[in-house]
């Protein structure tokens, strides 16, 4: 974009008052998250969007819920990051570095196996660095310890993956710390890329 006009028109709606996603998930509370969710919809219907995209990895387990709320195209983040990960046909494994709810609830394990892909999902430990790295680090506006990524990034390694999916938004600005290995992919990249895409715009690398 080089003026104004390039850009594309958005409604951004920013609910910082949206419940804990992971939260919901694992006490099997959704009611509060869908009814906030309702009241998003329902505010973003009214502006006339054309498409939605959710910047929230976990939210996407209450996906079809949310999609039955309106007839406006809701972009399954998950879906569209595997079918990224996943173009190289020699890909068979993928490492995810999720929160907790998106992965134990298998919101990239079930799309990983849609794709003919096996999902590789951190150890107990290694899960216990990502959620410190995405709650204690990023979301606290601290700067985030490496140390953590590097027991994550060498487990995948041993692992064999081919690829590794940054499946939480807050991970995405590791990239200010670290260069990430070849091959990771981050849904935020992707949900941008989409939303762009299927809104007439061109996306430009």
């Amino acid at each position: 974009a080089s003026c104004d006009q390039d850009h594309l028109d958005m409604v951004i709606l920013s609910c910082a008052s949206m419940p804990d996603r992971t939260a919901a998930i694992e006490a099997a509370d959704h009611q509060p998250i869908l009814t906030c969710m309702r009241s998003c919809i329902e505010r973003l219907d009214a502006c006339g969007v054309g498409q939605i995209a959710i910047p929230c990895n976990t939210s996407h387990y209450f996906y079809d819920s949310i999609q039955a709320l309106t007839t406006t195209p809701i972009i399954h983040m998950p879906r569209e990051t595997v079918r990224v990960a996943t173009q190289d046909p020699t890909v068979r494994r993928v490492g995810i570095m999720g929160t907790d709810g998106t992965v134990d609830a298998g919101v990239y394990a079930h799309a990983c196996e849609q794709a003919g892909v096996t999902p590789v999902n951190p150890t107990p430990e290694r899960q216990a660095d990502v959620m410190s790295l995405i709650y204690d680090d990023v979301k606290a506006g601290r700067t985030p310890r490496l140390d953590k990524l590097e027991r994550v990034l060498a487990y995948f390694e041993h692992e064999r993956c081919d690829r590794i999916i940054l499946a939480c938004t807050e991970l995405s600005v590791l990239n200010r710390y670290r260069t990430m290995p070849e091959g990771t992919i981050d849904a935020l990249d992707v949900l941008v890329h989409e939303s762009i895409v299927r809104c007439g715009g061109t996306y430009v690398a």
